[in-house]
């Protein structure tokens, strides 16, 4: 087979409609438009939400709940995953991001008590769960909160 003998599988083209050729086609003078009205008109589209003016659908809903602009959002670590570091080692936000735990800090990170840790490490966030305090200071590393 050569590119020049490529063909469309047969019924998945088809000729486009040319409208306003005459009365014999078919699509002559309204060119398929009917006589009046909005659509009838040329520059003729509207949004897909328009609903003629009625009150449109998502205006008529009630409106329930809130967003708080002041949210925090903190970038979660598990105890498990900091099993990687060598014992003594200091794991700060930039250690965090560079070894790519985190992608990025957001409103801080947080450390959570998921799974144990086996090192001794001094870890550096913003927020800790009791849970992971407990491990870190049993696995014989410290926490400071930043």
């Amino acid at each position: 087979m050569n590119l020049h003998e490529l063909k469309p599988t047969p019924g998945s083209t088809k000729k486009r409609k040319r409208v306003g050729r005459g009365m014999s086609s078919g699509n002559g003078k309204t060119a398929g438009r009917g006589h009046n009205g909005q659509n009838s008109r040329s520059g003729a589209s509207l949004p897909i939400d328009f609903e003629g003016g009625q009150t449109p659908f998502y205006k008529r809903l009630r409106k329930v709940g809130f967003k708080n602009p002041h949210r925090k959002t903190y970038a979660i670590v598990n105890l498990d995953s900091l099993n990687r570091y060598e014992d003594g080692a200091t794991v700060d936000p930039e250690t965090l991001i560079k070894d790519r735990l985190v992608r990025k800090t957001l409103s801080g990170i947080k450390i959570l008590g998921n799974g144990n840790l086996e090192k001794k490490l001094t870890v550096k966030a913003n927020k800790f769960t009791a849970s992971a305090e407990e491990k870190i200071k049993a696995a014989g590393g410290t926490i400071e909160v930043i």
